[in-house]
């Protein structure tokens, strides 16, 4: 605010100025009216009015001069180029004072802000992502939840996803789990293994499954 006020009080000193120059040359020139001359000619030749010269030297009729006739010309050129500039310098200096740069740095921040919130959000989900998808992977003896799961399905011929619930359901996924009251083992908790890996226990599942069906595992 302070400094549009500075700017303020330089523009009305330039148009001071100027308001000054244009009072010490807004004096008009002397013409002496020759043979020949018209009101309308004289003022055509010194950028005037017919108007302007008729006021400023009291004529009641500019058809009517006389030879010798001394006339004040040429006053309305000053005064309206005096204006003119004044008018363009207030102009320029209103322009200068208004505060616009502050405007789009703080939109440019914003954008620049919400740019980067939006890209640490992706990057956050991304790694997120990736954390949940090294988890779902994990190993478990010598296969993984996807490599037990095709194998079950391609000997048996059920699909993986029923093999995910049993296993979910039976052991949730802990290899190595025990029943303390019935005895059953491992992934599939399986009442015919007491142990074994990852492999031993898929393919005394497949052995279960070739015995009894789903039904090995009430299903």
């Amino acid at each position: 605010m302070v400094i549009i006020i500075k700017k303020s009080l330089v523009t009305l000193s330039v148009i001071a100025g100027f308001l000054g120059l244009g009072s010490l040359a807004a004096s008009a020139d002397t013409y002496t009216v020759q043979s020949g001359d018209t009101v309308a000619n004289i003022a055509a030749s010194h950028n005037d009015t017919v108007n302007g010269i008729a006021s400023r030297n009291n004529l009641s009729n500019v058809n009517l001069i006389f030879v010798g006739q001394q006339l004040e010309v040429g006053q309305n050129t000053t005064s309206n180029n005096t204006q003119a500039a004044a008018t363009t310098t207030a102009t320029t200096a209103q322009t200068q004072s208004t505060p616009v740069a502050s405007t789009t740095t703080n939109n440019t921040s914003a954008s620049y802000n919400t740019n980067t919130n939006t890209a640490a959000q992706s990057t956050n989900t991304a790694s997120s992502n990736t954390a949940n998808t090294s988890s779902s992977s994990s190993n478990y003896g010598t296969g993984s939840h996807a490599a037990v799961l095709s194998q079950m399905e391609s000997r048996t011929g059920v699909s993986a996803s029923t093999w995910n619930y049993i296993i979910n359901r039976e052991s949730n996924w802990q290899s190595s789990v025990r029943n303390s009251t019935s005895g059953a083992y491992g992934l599939f908790q399986n009442m015919h293994i007491s142990g074994g890996s990852v492999q031993d226990q898929i393919d005394a599942a497949v052995s279960l499954y070739n015995q009894q069906g789903m039904a090995a595992w009430s299903m």
